[in-house]
């Protein structure tokens, strides 16, 4: 019989260790900056659970995958430049730290840092969506660091009366539970930060509050279907919550996340113009066959409305310095068939356009209607 010595034994375990830790280094090369998923945690059927149990469960599924987000940048005063920070709340995509927030949480951000439960990472922004009020931005964790990726729903289908539940940091209090319902649906507000009207949103009178914007809202069953970003209070920005909260809907952040992630941006068309409402003294004073549309100011060099051949209005300005309409170019009056009066017309009218389609402007020309194809292009950087 064959026997083996001490020091046989010896080199056999030093050789397996040394296996071992190769093996063990590959794979957290294979792993850099890649978390581990955790597994979800149940949650009954909320039609057999209480509603207190339905709501336990609920959070502790989803809260430890949502994050406190501090954004320190700084602010311009008529005295110059000062340290500013605020704070926002986010929710994890993915295994890769992914996470998704609201755009003007991280507007203007020099540096960003993300809690995840007790602990604290640096984070950048990946991409940002102005329009929508979305941004996904990425934390800078240590290899297997493991997270709860909090589960994405869809928003169509949703009813007024519904339950909901919110989860973030309002005042900086983390990972705060407020429950409600869906008040209304479809509510358009004005974002000041991408300058228009964002449309389709969830109102909810579930407690929403500052640093509550960028977290999710869950339904019954646990899965974010909306992303919560405004309130209306009679206090103004930065008062508390009255029962009116506003929500993204989760089918907008479904169809831009794969964009904002491997692009940072979303594609969308643009005419190529410059443009104001047309006023009622204006086309009283013009003596105009119309009352309403957009007026072409500038042409952009490059896109489709110069290619097509649109004219802008000419400009000059008076003794005072004030802007005088020395002769009305264009007017748009519809794209496709949809009435342009304001600039969230003309956004609308856009909205389900990609770059590279032609789209079909009628114009008033020198008091004349005329319809000019024009071939969309995309939006520019400093226009997103």
């Amino acid at each position: 019989m064959y026997r083996v010595s001490g020091k046989q034994l010896l080199a056999v375990g030093l050789l397996s260790a040394l296996a071992a830790a190769i093996i063990v280094s590959c794979a957290q090369r294979i792993l850099d900056r890649k978390g581990v998923a955790i597994e979800p945690t149940a949650i009954a059927d909320p039609s057999v659970a209480t509603d207190e149990q339905n709501n336990i469960e609920v959070y502790r599924a989803a809260s430890p995958g949502v994050v406190n987000i501090t954004a320190k940048g700084y602010q311009e005063t008529l005295f110059g430049l000062y340290p500013s920070q605020g704070s926002g709340s986010g929710s994890i995509l993915d295994d890769h730290g992914h996470i998704l927030t609201n755009y003007h949480v991280v507007q203007n951000a020099r540096e960003l840092e993300v809690q995840i439960e007790n602990d604290k990472f640096s984070a950048t922004v990946v991409g940002t969506d102005r329009d929508d009020d979305l941004a996904v931005i990425r934390a800078d964790l240590p290899r297997g660091y493991k997270l709860t990726i909090v589960n994405r729903g869809k928003s169509s289908g949703l009813q007024v009366g519904q339950k909901v539940l919110a989860i973030g940091n309002p005042f900086g209090f983390q990972r705060t539970l407020t429950t409600g319902v869906i008040s209304g649906l479809e509510r358009p507000l004005y974002d000041p930060a991408a300058q228009h009207t964002i449309n389709g949103l969830i109102q909810t009178d579930a407690s929403i509050n500052p640093g509550n914007s960028g977290g999710p809202l869950l339904n019954a069953k646990g899965e974010m279907i909306g992303i919560n970003t405004a309130i209306l209070s009679p206090n103004g920005q930065g008062g508390g919550s009255v029962g009116i909260g506003f929500a993204v809907p989760v089918d907008i952040a479904n169809r831009v996340i794969p964009e904002l992630v491997s692009k940072g941006y979303v594609s969308r068309p643009w005419l190529g113009v410059g443009s104001v409402p047309l006023s009622r003294n204006v086309a009283l004073r013009l003596d105009l066959p119309i009352n309403e549309g957009m007026i072409v100011t500038q042409i952009y060099r490059g896109g489709g409305a110069a290619a097509a051949g649109l004219r802008p209005a000419v400009v000059g300005r008076s003794f005072w310095g004030d802007a005088v309409l020395r002769e009305l170019g264009d007017v748009i009056l519809s794209i496709d068939g949809k009435k342009v009066a304001s600039a969230d017309d003309l956004q609308n009218a856009l909205q389900d356009k990609r770059p590279g389609e032609t789209v079909n402007v009628e114009l008033l020309r020198q008091r004349n209607r005329v319809t000019v194809p024009v071939k969309l292009s995309e939006r520019p950087p400093e226009e997103r």
